[in-house]
């Protein structure tokens, strides 16, 4: 299971996400309500990207430990910050970086010498820590020293050093009403509901924007700027859009950065040049980025690293547009490399790549845009027995195949042979599918279940079938959801699993094998980034990469040695670095941070029965796997998916209906991002956003306006 939802982000070592509030005026509540999906962020040399699982993925330079991956070594491909689950938002200084959880809590990790973490300390942490004493927050911004959050009530809060030094965050005083916040190597901005724009710190280009020089140890209100929308703060430069599309830009201009045709410095906001319906910006070190509402991006400034992604390293004073940048929804900057966001979930990336900070998994510096590995998903997709779930990128749920329980959530138990849209539903970040019933998750953490209910899986309290969604009982703050054949599993932001529905093998893990119709606890369990369930055993990954496993053990599919159920957690032997897992009917499978696969279990595979795991032959650089009963499927990272397994009407994708005992490479398929698998058909997403099945589709499950199998995968309508 994997989706995102992405929205707008400005940065230059600094993020601004912002979030829907009740007091803000119409203009802010559009500007939130458009930038309530952020995702991305650009450090001086690094960047971060956000999951929709509430993972948060790292990649460039880590001299600080800024990429929380508990070491100091640079990465060239994302890799996962431990111990962090539930992030709704992410900002990037030069050496540290920030997160705000869904619990509005703010963790810090990376460079600490002017105690920019915010634990009262001074001391680097290559893994996130806590922000003390702080509460509410919706938006954070990260510089070279210093670190803002905005509350939920309008209040901006500071720590680490700027114009005065703090280690605990202290309340700016001055402001209130404020929406955003902006963040650079010495200037702080914040944006009102009212769309004025208020700046503090050093001034010595104008990038305060009061008309002056005088360095500002109070806010003071940008000159001459009003109707505001968004901002950035780049090195010693300030951007802004206003409400009609325009960009202004203020402070140093030595590289054209102000994008007004010079080089000459301004004190107060001058108009961008040649950029009309702006909807965001970001400002790196010496340049500036706009996308506009046509999808495209526009860049000028500093370019000798290919930064504005032009396809030259020519500086710019007026803006060029990014070559290969269309359908952008947000962009960020670091100091001398650019991210944008297109509306299908891809990651584009470029300029310079010395720390591998592009995630390509190389590092040679790029001209021109080209797409980052593999960790944020645009859309996701999920099976189940003979149904099939999408999640799109602006949140809604679609479903197609048998509905006999009304497992497809449109009020109806009428089978579908294409699409139709889950009723009542918005705002969902994640799904899955159960044998006939479905959940989803919804990004203000809440549960909703819809379908066959008779074990109580649906988690409303009964156990009455539902053909519209239900929200679970009981349950918020959840980053994951997992169905299995007739139960269901829910992660918390703060690390607990929580489990309902059919339990006669212990598969809830609640110590019995009492039924639940209501969400229990898992025992035992705690620090967990990602669950997967069987058909009667469930599996869990902890932030320190072991896997826990619970339930039906009767072919040794909890990895512990022995054949016995349980009915609370254990522990999978001989195993340390997972980070992704899948649970079949008799089998289960983990993907290693090397991005080695791992099963025990008794499968449809060469390996006969194993009671501990045993490493997966012909299979390297795997992403994610999924498996069902009988068949399994692996992404790896160059996009391209693998099967093995029973291939009954053609599931393996192979063009052919013989089991495969090893992973054989799907036909006709390619940049995968996302994979599901049913009873007896198979899905995945492109990383355009196209949704491909094969298989079975004797109930319309393939989603192609007929019920004709197929052996090859085949584009949904």
């Amino acid at each position: 299971m994997f989706g995102v939802w992405l929205g707008l982000w400005l940065v230059v070592g600094c993020g601004q996400p912002a979030v829907e509030r009740e007091e803000q005026t119409s203009r802010a509540s559009a500007l939130w309500g458009a930038q309530a999906r952020t995702r991305i962020a650009g450090g001086s040399t690094y960047s971060l990207m956000v999951r929709s699982d509430g993972t948060v993925w790292a990649m460039g330079e880590n001299t600080y430990g800024q990429l929380g991956d508990g070491t100091l070594s640079h990465r060239s491909s994302p890799v996962q910050v431990q111990g962090l689950s539930g992030v709704v938002a992410v900002a990037a200084g030069s050496y540290h970086s920030l997160a705000v959880r869904s619990d509005g809590t703010v963790w810090a990790w990376g460079n600490n010498n002017t105690g920019q973490l915010g634990d009262g300390t001074t001391s680097h942490s290559s893994v996130p820590v806590l922000v003390e004493g702080l509460t509410r927050v919706v938006a954070v911004a990260a510089s070279v020293q210093h670190s803002l959050a905005l509350r939920s009530d309008g209040t901006v809060w500071s720590w680490g050093n700027s114009i005065q030094p703090t280690l605990p965050p202290v309340q700016m005083q001055g402001l209130s009403g404020m929406v955003a916040v902006a963040a650079s190597f010495s200037h702080s901005m914040a944006l009102r509901s009212d769309g004025t724009v208020w700046a503090w710190g050093n001034n010595n280009a104008g990038q305060l924007g009061d008309g002056t020089t005088s360095q500002r140890a109070l806010p003071v209100q940008v000159q001459g700027l009003s109707g505001v929308v968004a901002m950035a703060a780049g090195y010693q430069h300030s951007l802004a859009v206003r409400s009609d599309g325009t960009v202004w830009a203020w402070g140093y201009n030595g590289t054209g950065q102000l994008g007004d045709g010079t080089t000459s410095d301004r004190t107060r906001p001058v108009q961008v040049q040649g950029v009309s319906g702006a909807v965001a910006v970001a400002a790196g070190g010496y340049h500036s980025l706009a996308v506009r509402s046509d999808g495209t991006v526009s860049a000028w400034g500093y370019n000798s690293f290919g930064q504005l992604g032009d396809g030259t390293m020519s500086s710019r004073t007026l803006p060029v547009q990014v070559q290969g940048a269309s359908g952008a929804v947000a962009v960020a900057a670091g100091s001398t490399h650019s991210l944008a966001v297109r509306s299908d979930g891809r990651v584009l990336v470029w300029g310079y790549n010395y720390y591998g900070q592009l995630g390509d998994g190389s590092t040679i510096p790029r001209l021109l845009p080209v797409q980052t590995q593999a960790a944020i998903r645009g859309v996701s997709v999920a099976a189940g027995s003979n149904h099939s779930l999408s999640l799109r990128p602006d949140g809604t749920v679609w479903a197609w195949g048998f509905n006999f329980d009304g497992q497809l959530g449109d009020g109806t138990t009428s089978t579908r042979t294409v699409p139709v849209r889950v009723q009542g539903l918005s705002g969902v970040a994640a799904v899955d599918a159960g044998s006939n019933h479905s959940l989803a998750l919804r990004s203000d953490g809440t549960v909703w279940a819809w379908g066959n209910n008779s074990s109580g899986q649906l988690g409303d309290g009964t156990t009455n079938q539902r053909s519209l969604p239900v929200q679970v009982q009981g349950l918020s703050g959840v980053v994951a959801v997992a169905a299995g054949t007739s139960c269901s599993l829910a992660v918390r932001s703060d690390g607990t699993v929580w489990a309902w529905g059919n339990n006669i093998f212990g598969q809830l893990g609640d110590g019995t094998t009492i039924n639940r119709a209501l969400p229990v606890k898992v025992q035992a369990l705690s620090g967990v980034v990602t669950v997967a369930a069987g058909s009667y055993h469930s599996l869990a990954v902890r932030s320190d990469g072991t896997v826990w496993a619970w339930g039906d053990n009767s072919n040794g599919q909890l990895g512990d040695g022995t054949m016995s159920n349980r009915t609370v957690p254990v522990k999978v032997q001989g195993l340390s670095g997972g980070v992704a897992v899948a649970a079949a009917n008799t089998y289960s499978l983990v993907v290693r941070s090397d991005g080695t696969v791992w099963t025990w279990g008794w499968g449809f595979d060469s390996y006969g029965q194993n009671v501990l795991p045993v490493q997966m032959q012909g299979l390297s650089g795997v992403v994610a796997v999924v498996a069902d009963s009988s068949h399994s499927l692996a992404v790896r990272s160059d996009g391209s998916v693998w099967a093995w397994g029973l291939n009954t009407e053609g599931k393996l994708g192979d063009g052919t209906t013989i089991d495969r005992t090893l992973p054989v490479r799907v036909q006709g398929l390619s940049t995968a991002v996302a994979v599901a698998t049913g009873f007896y058909h198979s899905l995945a997403v492109r990383s355009d956003g196209s949704v491909w099945t094969w298989g079975s589709n004797s109930s319309g499950q393939l989603g192609d306006g007929t019920t004709i199998s197929r052996t090859l995968p085949v584009r949904v309508q």
